[in-house]
């Protein structure tokens, strides 16, 4: 490589920033921007309003996805809140879940945390497949 090529390289490296994995080691539950909650159970009927109204207590929404059928549309029975801070996110959570919201139970959670992986005590991802399935038994 030339010298110019050398420096372009260097160049380029000195601005990068580096971050290990996604850069969001404590703050798992947090999106780029702010801190989404999921909530399922929803009414087919429900409009923002009912949700802005219900959440709004708890914090300044940033942004609220309520995902529609287009043949029917009627709510899919979920939404997306974003909250700016997570203290408005984990009060919304901590106080919402579970509640009603027109006639039906609604359950807030994280958006996007990864499930907790399985023991050999909890499930089967440990076990080994081929000490289940010793051999083929038909039964007729």
């Amino acid at each position: 490589m030339s010298d110019y090529e050398d420096d372009v390289t260097e160049r380029v490296k000195s601005q990068v920033t580096l971050r290990k994995g996604r850069g969001f080691q404590n703050k798992r539950d947090q999106d780029l921007e702010g801190w989404i909650l999921i909530i399922t159970g929803l009414h087919e009927e429900v409009a923002e309003d009912h949700i802005y109204n219900k959440f709004g207590d708890y914090g300044e929404i940033k942004n609220l996805h309520l995902n529609v059928d287009r043949r029917t549309g009627f709510v899919k029975g979920y939404a997306l809140i974003e909250y700016e801070t997570h203290s408005e996110a984990r009060a919304a959570l901590e106080r919402l879940n579970n509640q009603d919201l027109l006639g039906c139970k609604m359950s807030v959670d994280w958006a996007f945390v990864k499930p907790p992986y399985l023991t050999e005590e909890r499930g089967r991802r440990h076990s080994s497949r081929r000490s289940d399935r010793s051999g083929f038994i038909l039964k007729l």
